[in-house]
This record gives structure tokens, C-alpha cells and sequence, in this order.
């Protein structure tokens, strides 16, 4: 991603330029968006080298490499709690984190509109480069391309990570077992709808913020609290929210599951917002918070570790895996009935992530 720029170019206009199509190009302009923004903004002797990858150390012996991917295209770009740039940073890392892996590093390629204002992209990178660097896991090699005006929205961003699986974790969507405890990490919901508020203009009561956070420290917290091999199950629980996420878990280890209402947590607001749009929490997207399947015997310690961490403080323990030969995911409710939670059917909060 690394490039010199000619002595003889001006420095952009960053804060009051446009992206053009020869920011793509491969020539002097693109040298010098590169330069004057990603570098700068991800400034790391990997990077300073400005090859067309990245040679890294390998990870610890006995360590086997982990690798995610993913692509963000949210709308809107910026949202309390955060903007595209920190969330391309947060849902790689936490894929890698939910695998059981320690985070190491991360490519980043971008996709500009012609006419993007380059004031916006740099808040974007800037934002990017700081939720990188508080989390310790550098963006060491990268790639941009502009295409046309009307054929984008922006900017699309997608990012890849690499990471250390420490021996002894093996955490897996096939590993869940009837009599298993099931944990969340914190209220349910908090992203998608603070993304649909902000672009749908809604206001409520208590601000509706995006959950956005890197959950490695988190899961690191919970390897220490117990032996790894009775954590069976970690999963964020993104698009599809809940519901999409235990339907998958369940199908992989041909279980069932069921859920208590009262349980689960919900802050005021978001229960308020799915009221006032008629939708489920539970199917209703998050990107900072975590899933955990777990030997019943460790439910405590798991909980009480979650609750030690500022990203678990408002942890629970929400239901039960069971055997069910129909995979089936239940709730109890409130008022002592059940409720099938099934897939999220359809697109209820588009471009959330």
C-alpha cells in the first residue's frame, strides 16, 4: 500500500478534494493517496516497505493460523458509536476472535466513488488506523480502486485478518452438546438499530449507539477463566442478529435449543425502536458482543469472567441446548408459553455491516 509520492506533486486537497478516477489509475495520483493518507495513517514498518504484500513472522510454535475475511458496506457511513472505517477493523477482528485466535494482522482493500470527498475518506482511514492501533492488530498491506461515479456508494471497504490459534482452543459451530449453557456478552440489538435510527432519523429517549468493539481481549479473559476445552461454541452475532446465529449452531451440531424471554438482555431503547418498527431483537444485527456455548459446570465462571471485562459487564446466561432432532430453537416467553425463534426471513435492516 506504500508508495513515494514526486517531489514535484502538490499535496491533495484533503480537506476539500474529491476522489477522481486517477486515485485508481496506478500512476502519480494514486502514489500520492496513497502516501498522504493510508500510510500515514497506518504507519507500520510492514507496510513502510511498499511491496505488494506483507512477509510476517510466524505465530508461536504449536499455533495453527486462523484467516477471516469480510465486506463492509453500511449505509450510513458514519453512526453513533462509530463509522465503516472502525467497524471494517471490529468484524474482522472478532471473526478471527470467535475462532479462538489471537488477532495478529489485517489487509484492507477499498473501493472509492468518483467524487467521494476526500474529507470524509480521511475520517474514515483516520477512524480505521485508530480503532487498528487500540487494538493492536496492524493494517500491513492493502489495495485501492476508484470506479465510476453512480457505480458505488462512496466507499466500500473490505478487510482480512490473520491470526495465532493458541493449542488448546478449538471452538467450533459443530460443538454444541444437549445440556450445554448458553451466554451473551451484553444487551442484544444495540447496532442495527442505531444504524436504522440514524438513517431513518428517529430519535428516542436514551441515544441508540452501535455496540462496535474488537472482542478479543474479551474472549483472551474467558480462556483464562477456565480450561479452553469446555468452551464448545463462540460466535458473533451479526447480520440475522440472535435467532440466525443459534439456528446456524444448531443445524451444525444437529441440536436443539431453547431460550428464556426474560433472560435475555435488551436495553430500553432498543426495545423501544423494535416496538415502534415491528421488529424482533433477536433477529436485529450486533458487532460487539459475543455468543458463548458452554459445559453447564463453567456457566458461572464464564458469566462471571464476561462481567469483569468492560465489554461483558452486562453478560447473562440465556437458555439451554437440548436434543432435538429438528434443530429447533425455542423461547420461553414471559408468560410461560413457547415460540418458535426461526431464521431471519428476508432483508428486515439492509446494509448494516
Amino acid at each position: 500500500m506504500s508508495a513515494v509520492k514526486p517531489a514535484y506533486l502538490r499535496p491533495l486537497e484533503l480537506k476539500r478534494g474529491r476522489v477522481d478516477l486517477g486515485f485508481g489509475a496506478g500512476g502519480q495520483a494514486m502514489a500520492q493517496l496513497i502516501t498522504e493518507l493510508f500510510a500515514r495513517a497506518f504507519a507500520n514498518d510492514f507496510l513502510a516497505r511498499g511491496d505488494d504484500g506483507a512477509v510476517l513472522p510466524a505465530p508461536a510454535a504449536g499455533e495453527r493460523l486462523v484467516m477471516a475475511t469480510d465486506a463492509h458496506v453500511v449505509s450510513p457511513l458514519f453512526f453513533p458509536g462509530g463509522d465503516i472505517g472502525s467497524l471494517a477493523v471490529h468484524g474482522t477482528i472478532n471473526d478471527l476472535a470467535v475462532m479462538g485466535a489471537r488477532p495478529l494482522y489485517l489487509a484492507a482493500s477499498f473501493i472509492l466513488e468518483e467524487g467521494f470527498a476526500l474529507a470524509e475518506l480521511v475520517r474514515i482511514v483516520d477512524s480505521m488506523a485508530a480503532a487498528s492501533r487500540a487494538a493492536g492488530v496492524p493494517v500491513v498491506t492493502g489495495d485501492t480502486k476508484v470506479v465510476e461515479r453512480g457505480k458505488g456508494d462512496g466507499v466500500f471497504i473490505t478487510t482480512t485478518g490473520i491470526g495465532a490459534l493458541p493449542a488448546g482452543r478449538d471452538p467450533g459451530g459443530a460443538r454444541a452438546r444437549p445440556g450445554d449453557a448458553i451466554l451473551v456478552s451484553g444487551t442484544l440489538g444495540d447496532h442495527g438499530m442505531a444504524i436504522m435510527a440514524q438513517r431513518e432519523a428517529l430519535a428516542f429517549e436514551s441515544e441508540l449507539r452501535s455496540d462496535s468493539a474488537a472482542l478479543h481481549g474479551l474472549v483472551d479473559a474467558l480462556y483464562a477463566a477456565v480450561e479452553p476445552a469446555v468452551i464448545h461454541v463462540l460466535r458473533d452475532p451479526t447480520r440475522g442478529g440472535l435467532a440466525s446465529t443459534l439456528n446456524e449452531i444448531a443445524g451444525q451440531s444437529g441440536v436443539g435449543m431453547v431460550l428464556d424471554e426474560a433472560a435475555i438482555p435488551l436495553s430500553p431503547a432498543v426495545q423501544a425502536a423494535c416496538e415502534l418498527l415491528g421488529l424482533d431483537p433477536l433477529n436485529v444485527a450486533n458487532e460487539g458482543k459475543l455468543v458463548l456455548i458452554c459445559a453447564a459446570d463453567a456457566a458461572e465462571p464464564l458469566l462471571a469472567a464476561m462481567r469483569a471485562h468492560p465489554l461483558g459487564r452486562q453478560a447473562a446466561r440465556i437458555g439451554e441446548v437440548c436434543a432435538d432432532p429438528q434443530h429447533f430453537v425455542q423461547l420461553r416467553t414471559r408468560l410461560g408459553g413457547r415460540r418458535m425463534v426461526d431464521w431471519l426471513a428476508g432483508e428486515a435492516l439492509p446494509r448494516i455491516c
